[in-house]
């Protein structure tokens, strides 16, 4: 199954931008329930952005590329395991994938048919990532170790300008498909960009090395869902993500060229009271990760497979609760009224990264 591409060109056209516009017309409301659909349906999204570019994303993952290849002492300098890894690296083998912690997880696994189940991992993610904030954090939070200050690694003069550059553009990117979705779940266009305002937007790229973890069937990045709002993805250089789709069916993504992958989490299931579920994944070697590598080392090309992600968040100290016609909803009872924060605290406390070890 390929996802289909949806094109914010003519949403940003029609809106430009302007919060005063009330209502867009049916040819935009229809691209907003497709938008809405798909989310539900498939829990990805495929988009392009003409103010998010190929040159653009090949610039963060060059730079992501060098520092991935740097030693492991040198990236250990910015890691922050009493900030829950909110900030700066976690190093490989620190995330733990829901799927061996989580028990109603893995029965949920075992019923599905043989070829809808995803790979076994042998224990943590054999990968590592890398926390950059975006956007403004409150000054005044219960949870301030989730909106804590950027670690910059040194001999990277230019590091924040791309972390920042690539990372405001997706959350912008991210913000249209949170209004589009909005309207076509029935909600008010700012439902969900409201509840983001000082969210605590990371910027997450992770970094596998291909070199030492090149063999097919190597797990990246075990089954999982992602705790945050929504997540977005610029195309990595070395293919090997599977998504389920609603109907528990295993799909390989392709993103073609100068697209963004978005994908729902467990905020978006919360204010939607399971109508748009978070959507589960995995990252693992391919053939067509084997293809990748094979054509990368005649180039003579970096072998880390950098994944240009971020996560958006409903900000910490906003009441995560169904939303509008969400709340009358028979399953609306499964999804109690709470602080983001404190739903994001639980979520890392499950995976690892909490207190003094340390995805979303």
């Amino acid at each position: 199954m390929e996802l289909p591409v949806i094109d914010l060109k003519e949403y940003l056209a029609v809106l430009n931008g302007d919060p005063s516009t009330e209502k867009p017309g049916p040819e935009v409301i229809g691209l907003c329930k497709e938008v809405s659909r798909v989310l539900r349906e498939t829990g990805a999204l495929l988009v392009k952005d003409p103010r998010c570019t190929v040159e653009d994303n090949d610039r963060f993952i060059d730079m992501m590329e060098k520092y991935f290849e740097r030693p492991v002492d040198f990236k250990r300098q910015q890691e922050r395991p009493a900030l829950h890894y909110q900030v700066g690296v976690t190093p490989e083998g620190v995330e733990v994938p829901r799927s061996l912690v989580d028990g109603e997880m893995q029965e949920k696994l075992k019923a599905m048919p043989k070829e809808f189940q995803p790979a076994t991992p042998e224990g943590p993610d054999r990968k590592w990532r890398y926390m950059w904030r975006v956007g403004p954090r409150p000054s005044n939070t219960r949870f301030q170790e989730l909106n804590s200050e950027p670690v910059i690694p040194e001999g990277f003069p230019d590091w924040k300008d791309t972390m920042d550059s690539w990372g405001y553009k997706m959350i912008a990117a991210i913000e249209v498909v949170a209004e589009m979705a909005a309207i076509g779940f029935g909600l008010p266009k700012d439902a969900f960009t409201s509840l983001m305002k000082q969210g605590p937007h990371l910027l997450a790229p992770t970094g596998s090395d291909l070199r030492c973890y090149g063999q097919e069937g190597t797990v990246f990045a075990g089954y999982h869902y992602d705790l945050n709002f929504l997540t977005i993805h610029g195309r990595s250089r070395f293919p090997g993500l599977n998504i389920w789709l609603r109907n528990g069916k295993k799909v390989e993504v392709k993103v073609p060229i100068g697209c963004l992958l978005i994908q729902t989490g467990k905020q978006i299931e919360w204010l939607t009271a399971g109508d748009c579920i978070a959507g589960m994944h995995e990252v693992l070697v391919t053939d067509r990760t084997i293809e990748a590598i094979n054509r990368a080392s005649e180039q003579n090309r970096s072998l880390w497979r950098v994944s240009s992600t971020l996560f958006s968040h409903i900000a910490s100290d906003a009441v995560l609760k169904p939303l509008g016609h969400f709340a009358e909803s028979p399953l609306a009872s499964k999804y109690p009224s709470m602080c983001a924060g404190e739903f994001v605290e639980q979520e890392l406390a499950v995976i690892n990264l909490k207190g003094s070890k340390g995805e979303p």
